[in-house]
């Protein structure tokens, strides 16, 4: 995806997260499929499940083709670039003109999550750095 979405369109409830979460795994699934996945553990309806495919579509998360009576929906990004469009679009509004309360931040969450975490991000670093397509 190449436009960025404004971060009102990225923040997701739980419910939307699980189904992207479920769309990453499966390519494509019809609304019934989601909430077999997602809604029957949970006790909701189909229909809120399909109220959530339907906002996560129109957010352009997600894209969808009429097949028979049903559609078919499939992610339009991946985790990755929606964790980097979250990142770019709270930096950008979140951030000073450096930058450095942004990056302090993120080490912040970081070092958080313990030493090996630092080491990994260190390794990621140090990789991009090298010209690495890590």
């Amino acid at each position: 995806m190449t436009s960025m979405l404004r971060f009102t369109d990225l923040a997701l409830g739980e419910l939307e997260r699980d189904v992207l979460d479920a769309l990453w795994t499966e390519p494509a699934l019809t609304p019934g499929e989601v909430h077999a996945r997602v809604g029957q553990p949970r006790g909701i309806s189909v229909n809120t499940v399909q109220s959530a495919l339907k906002r996560l579509f129109e957010k352009g998360l997600l894209g969808r083709e009429k097949v028979s009576h049903a559609y078919v929906y499939h992610a339009l990004v991946s985790r990755a670039e929606l964790q980097r469009q979250l990142l770019g679009e709270i930096d950008a509004q979140f951030s000073d003109q450096s930058s450095s309360t942004f990056l302090a931040a993120f080490l912040d969450l970081a070092e958080e999550q313990g030493e090996e975490t630092m080491r990994r991000l260190e390794q990621m670093i140090a990789a991009r750095l090298r010209g690495d397509a890590s």
